[in-house]
């Protein structure tokens, strides 16, 4: 019962800490640009912080669907928050990174991850997989029933998310999902950037994910339930770009050759919409200049796309935030595993539509992030 009292006396006053800390490297008024909280960090809830974590070692797993600048992004934010506790609370970490080197989309190399995890008993696991939902829930309730804590990060969770009306867990086994809505934060706002450009007429074509993909889906949904509010935007063609920029280059080509005169382009991920870029330059044909040519959006917010949003081969991204999310499973990670707090389900990191407007706040935020040089 003490242990319990002094956690939630904690609890109230590390929450700033918790949700509000700037980026590291950014400048002292960065707070500009996060949340802000009226609550005051002080030297003694990091003295009391740090004699309740008594210098314990917290074992991590980190397992994304694959190795790309994606995830090096969200881990490198996850490195960030971590080297902060470890100077203020004195936290030892270990960090395992484990990501398939076949085919992403399975999830079969990432389910043998998380039992090896569970059979080293780590503290926590860090987890985006393109398993089924029902496959890695087991494998979740499993490993919790060792005492291993599970967190979902960039996951499709709302897919088959149940009802908190009369089940909080939402009938699921994992502590929370660290993410943001793939229908309304990713697909949806790219849709509403073309329809607002074009002024809602055009014709446009989409450069998707693997069929069967729940990220497929779920941003086809969004992108194509904005679209049909407009009557002058058309979508006369579709293919699989397979999340790749190789990929998504063939598949734009092909499209290109049928249809010549579209006004714009989705591609449900970055890379995607990059190999598009180049298609429409391939092809001899001219990408969005403000006023007219093709509009060229994806989603993922990557230093290369915003490089190439600079130099006028890309239009716009979606940046969905995966420094953000890298730091937001640290913090909820450490609210929940040391403080003993009662952490949300679903948090949702915020997005946005980055283009040549607005793209020196965030590249330089995502550089800021790359260049601590923090590793574990």
């Amino acid at each position: 019962m003490k242990s319990t009292r002094k956690i939630k006396t904690l609890a109230l006053a590390v929450i700033s800490s918790l949700i509000c800390l700037p980026m590291t490297g950014s400048p002292a008024n960065a707070d500009a640009l996060t949340a802000t909280s009226a609550v005051v960090q002080t030297s003694a809830t990091d003295a009391a912080i740090r004699k309740l974590v008594n210098g314990r070692t917290i074992k991590l797993g980190f397992a994304p669907p694959i190795l790309s600048e994606a995830y090096t992004i969200a881990q490198q934010g996850a490195w960030n928050q971590m080297k902060d506790y470890e100077t203020r609370y004195g936290v030892k970490w270990v960090w395992t990174e484990e990501a398939p080197l076949n085919n992403a989309h399975s999830g079969v190399e990432t389910s043998g991850f998380i039992q090896n995890y569970v059979a080293k008993k780590y503290d926590a696991v860090f987890v985006c997989s393109a398993a089924p939902a029902a496959v890695m829930q087991e494998l979740y309730k499993k490993g919790a029933a060792k005492g291993v804590q599970f967190y979902q990060f960039n996951s499709t969770e709302q897919l088959n998310q149940k009802s908190q009306k009369t089940d909080p867990t939402a009938g699921l086994s994992n502590v929370s999902n660290i993410s943001y809505d793939n229908r309304w934060q990713s697909g949806a706002l790219a849709a509403e950037y073309i329809a607002e450009k074009l002024k809602g007429k055009g014709e446009i074509i989409m450069i998707l994910g693997p069929a069967g993909s729940d990220w497929t889906k779920l941003r086809e949904q969004g992108f194509r339930s904005v679209i049909k509010k407009f009557p002058g935007l058309k979508i006369v063609g579709a293919a699989d770009g397979g999340y790749v920029r190789d990929k998504g280059l063939n598949a734009a080509a092909d499209l290109l050759t049928k249809y010549p005169k579209i006004n714009a382009i989705y591609g449900e991920n970055e890379d995607m919409a990059l190999g598009a870029s180049a298609a429409v330059s391939a092809a001899g044909l001219k990408n969005w200049d403000g006023k007219s040519g093709i509009i060229t959006i994806g989603a993922d917010g990557l230093v290369s796309g915003m490089d190439e949003i600079r130099k006028g081969n890309l239009t716009a991204t979606v940046h969905v935030g995966y420094a953000d999310m890298g730091r937001t499973m640290i913090r909820t990670m450490f609210a929940h595993k040391v403080l003993g707090m009662n952490v949300a389900k679903f948090i949702r990191v915020p997005t946005v539509v980055v283009d040549k407007s607005n793209v020196d706040i965030f590249q330089s935020q995502i550089k800021a992030e790359l260049a601590t040089g923090v590793k574990y």
